[in-house]
């Protein structure tokens, strides 16, 4: 773990948990996509980053999550590099209190503060087209999360970020992190026609063709979305749905899979629902879902 892999002169990533990416500005300055999950992840950056002598320039966050920021601050206080993140993702990495809140939807319990949901903070600046070294170009990712961005560097290689996962993963948690449904089915299309040189998920091995895999984070996302219309074939509240989903997937319920994966589940809802696939009316005083 947090092996320097290179992938061409320039171009390498950092094998973690979260795939961190390094780009070679000149034979002395860096720049990396991500910085891992929390401060220990920063100080193998790091350590790999004076075992080679480099100097870090600027982080350019994909996203907000607290995997992919988690060691801005320590890097950011050790090396004076600038930070930057796209669109909202910007104001969740200056606030990351904001992605637990957001996930669980009031103010976070304690359960719910923690690493793995609530990086430190950061001073990013609003990344745009116009901050990124010569010859990069941002690739809109929306979907998995507000705002994400992926990255092409002039040596075409593509960091792809959260936008896709491993079958092995899919496989395993059966329902990955989604924002907007519609958005995330759209971009996975996007990426089934990119080409490059090799393409950097940061959940995924990296490789040198992706379609194959895009189209089975698509199959998944509708397989997820026809058993909820399933068991939407009677009227059923939220709290309903979600424990009959994590009964179906045999997954094991705790604070952070009830935020991570209800939020998901909220948002496939809203897409079928939005979609004209499922109707929703208030009855008792409570929210109800039933199959159209």
């Amino acid at each position: 773990m947090y092996e320097l892999i290179q992938i061409t002169d320039r171009s390498y990533y950092i094998q973690s948990p979260a795939k961190i990416g390094l780009v070679k500005l000149s034979d002395q300055e860096v720049c990396l996509i991500d910085s891992g999950n929390d401060k220990d992840a920063g100080r193998k950056v790091r350590q790999i980053l004076d075992a080679n002598g480099w100097k870090l320039t600027a982080i350019f966050n994909t996203h907000s999550n607290a995997d992919h920021i988690g060691g801005n601050r320590y890097l950011q206080t050790q090396t004076g590099c600038r930070v930057y993140a796209p669109g909202m993702e910007c104001d969740f990495t200056r606030h990351p209190i904001l992605e637990p809140a957001f996930l669980y939807g009031g103010y976070p319990c304690r359960d719910l503060r923690h690493k793995f949901l609530l990086a430190q903070e950061s001073g990013a600046e609003l990344l745009t087209e116009d901050v990124l070294p010569p010859g990069f170009e941002m690739i809109a990712l929306p979907g998995h999360f507000l705002d994400m961005a992926g990255f092409r560097t002039p040596d075409d290689v593509v960091y792809l970020a959260d936008c896709l996962s491993s079958r092995e993963t899919i496989d395993k948690y059966r329902i990955g992190f989604i924002y907007d449904v519609a958005a995330y089915l759209q971009t996975l299309e996007t990426v089934k026609t990119l080409r490059a040189r090799m393409f950097v998920p940061a959940h995924a091995e990296a490789a040198e063709e992706i379609s194959d895999l895009a189209q089975y984070n698509i199959d998944k996302v509708w397989e997820i979305a026809e058993d909820i219309q399933e068991l939407c074939r009677e009227p059923l509240c939220f709290e309903t749905i979600l424990q009959r989903l994590f009964t179906k997937y045999s997954l094991a319920m705790n604070f952070e899979q009830y935020v991570l994966v209800g939020s998901t589940v909220r948002s496939y809802l809203a897409w079928l629902k939005d979609s004209g696939r499922l109707d929703a009316r208030f009855e008792d005083n409570r929210l109800l879902w039933e199959r159209i």
